[in-house]
């Protein structure tokens, strides 16, 4: 589910609904990811695990193209004041575009998108539609959504189901936009279907918000910090600000870390870098954004990421980051260092941004975080990161663009 808008700081065989939705997904078999080395953090059964060391097949992985499902539900209640093609155009092609820069053209997202609106049989105020959904009242939305969709839909054709409401229905709530997993999958059209991602958004909506919950259907957790107070009130992107688009879909720079391009599989082996062993190492960092040398990465072993494993759960990432492709807004460039843990669940701060300027904040009128948004180190400038015994330096700039770094581990 994306964080609020920043002003709030910001014949098909259908089985039961009642019981089968949840806020998480049971594991599905795991195959390797690819070889890591001994950086490698485990995938555990934390929900949207960060480890890396295999795949959930329950999740469709985006490392080839993959066909999505646009469908427009309209209400007895309510007339469209858009057309599904206008709706449409509000999210593609600009979701296509972010995935395919983000994995260096390596993943395709096609989305067929319906030319019609299919009426849900019940008023929209009916379904209790909100952030918090009532499960019961989530369920006859799902069932009533596939049913109603079933007769002009092949669901056996798509690896994503994005249902998209009528934004101008008296009760549909913005705010209620997520993915829904289900312990159990739903059978339609003899495929089995594991999540669907709902969207209420208005028109327009908000920037990078159906890329956000994409990458759920993709298996990356949500990075934002969701106060504990009833409203909501208060800071949600403490963790991560401004980087990446699982923590705020409109940051500054929402292209998503490198270890999540590890994880997804756009970054290969060879383009990172495992520090293990106590001691000094020097490292040249490409920008995690630039183009790859030859347009992808099989032509392309230039560093990308650097890890340190630091415990059992935990590692730190480094890597840079500058005005390139997603993140072309960003309004500082450096060395980002982050620390990672595959135990901790989404939502509750699984990736901690370490802050190179602490005290110090930049961007103060565009950044959903402006204390993190200064976050990476320059030239000549260093972090310690105490509780991990790991020291980063940033040591000069290549002609080509690239960062020296020193990383400096402390034995046991």
């Amino acid at each position: 589910m994306g964080r609020p808008p920043r002003l709030r700081r910001t014949g098909a065989v259908l089985t039961s609904l009642s019981a089968m939705i949840a806020t998480t997904v049971v594991s599905g078999p795991a195959f390797a990811a690819g070889a890591g080395g001994p950086c490698t953090l485990e995938r555990t059964g934390a929900h949207h695990s960060e480890g890396v060391d295999t795949w959930n097949a329950g999740y469709p992985r985006p490392a080839r193209t993959l066909h999505a499902a646009m469908i427009f539900l309209s209400f007895p209640d309510a007339t469209p004041k858009v057309t599904p093609r206008r709706l449409a155009a509000d999210h593609i092609p600009a979701t296509t575009a972010f995935f395919r820069r983000a994995s260096y053209g390596q993943f395709r997202l096609r989305v067929h998108a319906a030319k019609r609106w299919i009426t849900m049989p019940e008023a929209s105020t009916s379904y209790a539609i909100k952030r918090d959904w009532n499960a019961g009242r989530r369920a006859a939305y799902l069932r009533d959504a596939i049913a109603a969709a079933d007769p002009s839909i092949d669901f056996g054709r798509y690896d994503v189901v994005y249902l998209v409401a009528d934004p101008d229905a008296p009760g549909v709530d913005a705010d209620a936009t997520k993915v829904v997993n289900f312990e159990q999958p739903l059978r339609a059209d003899g495929v089995e279907l594991r999540r669907l991602v709902t969207v209420f958004e208005n028109h327009p909506p908000d920037r990078n918000v159906l890329a956000h919950e994409t990458g759920h259907v993709f298996d990356l957790p949500d990075l934002y910090h969701r106060p504990k107070s009833p409203d909501g009130e208060g800071d949600w992107d403490t963790y991560v600000g401004d980087w990446d688009l699982m923590g705020s879909q409109f940051g500054l720079a929402p292209d998503p870390f490198g270890w999540h391009k590890w994880k997804l599989g756009w970054l290969r082996p060879r383009q990172v870098q495992c520090v293990r062993a106590p001691g000094a190492t020097l490292h040249t960092l490409e920008p995690l954004d630039a183009p790859m040398a030859g347009g992808s990465p099989a032509a392309d072993s230039r560093t990308r990421l650097v890890v340190v494993r630091t415990g059992a759960t935990t590692a730190l990432a480094i890597e840079a980051r500058g005005p390139y492709g997603n993140d072309a807004a960003t309004c500082t460039e450096g060395v980002l260092v982050y620390r990672v843990r595959n135990d901790t669940a989404s939502g509750d701060g699984p990736i901690e941004v370490l802050d190179g300027h602490p005290g110090s904040g930049a961007c103060w009128n565009e950044s959903v975080y402006p204390e993190l948004a200064d976050a990476p180190l320059g030239v000549g400038e260093a972090l310690s990161a105490r509780q991990d015994n790991v020291r980063v330096s940033v040591t000069g700039r290549t002609m080509g663009g690239g960062w020296t770094v020193k990383v400096d581990r402390k034995g046991e």
